[in-house]
């Protein structure tokens, strides 16, 4: 019997509409995140589910509870599913990285996945962590469906580690957008599927993406 995952994304916050680098900051969802996740609430709404994880950070947990309340679960905070830490730049648009930390930031912009900045996180870390996680969590749910939110960076790590993508790539050629839905079924530990990927059909489609922490996709590209 397989196991489901709603691998979830939180809903969008003040400081994601603004582009900052914000992984380990504690910022609250926005009103149209909160729209986000009740949509995508109601949509889940339809089906069963067993059990919901989150990141211990107030935009998951928000989310969370919000993923849950129709099912009546209780949410479960596990510290691996958090965000990146992006240091001493938390809190920095990227035209402020690049003019106050010019060599690291080109540094990370070549490398994000072995390259971390001061006090921050490297990609490889943040996947050492978060995959773990998501095999205890499957685990303990064998034959049952769960919900898990997290966190933009953190969630395409996982599909990279769980579906064999090279990660060295997560940034450029994986995206997440606000409460995103991304569905797995996971035919034993190991063994995933991806099944439904970045859906945002329950409030809106995909936008064109605005410019963002990466020289890869300009504002109108």
């Amino acid at each position: 019997m397989s196991t489901r995952v709603y691998l979830i994304r939180h809903g969008a916050t003040v400081l994601s509409a603004e582009d900052r680098f914000a992984g380990a900051t504690n910022v609250e969802l926005s009103e149209e995140g909160i729209a986000q996740v009740r949509a995508l609430a109601a949509r889940l709404s339809v089906e069963h589910v067993d059990a919901v994880y989150s990141s211990p950070l107030k935009r998951t947990l928000d989310t969370a509870r919000i993923i849950a309340e129709p099912h009546s679960v209780h949410v479960s905070s596990d510290d691996r599913l958090r965000e990146i830490s992006h240091g001493r730049w938390e809190g920095l648009t990227r035209a402020e990285v690049e003019a106050r930390f010019e060599g690291e930031y080109a540094k990370w912009e070549e490398d994000p996945f072995t390259f971390a900045p001061e006090s921050g996180e490297s990609g490889v870390a943040a996947m050492a962590r978060a995959l773990p996680a998501i095999r205890d969590l499957v685990t303990r749910s064998q034959g049952k469906c769960i919900a898990i939110i997290s966190h933009k960076a953190t969630i395409r790590l996982i599909l990279c580690g769980l579906l064999g993508i090279d990660a060295r790539g997560y940034r450029d050629r994986l995206d997440q957008s606000p409460a995103s839905l991304n569905v797995l079924e996971f035919k034993d530990v190991v063994r995933a599927r991806l099944m439904t990927y970045n859906d945002t059909s329950h409030y809106t489609v995909s936008p064109r993406r605005p410019e963002g922490l990466s020289k890869w996709w300009p504002a109108k590209a």
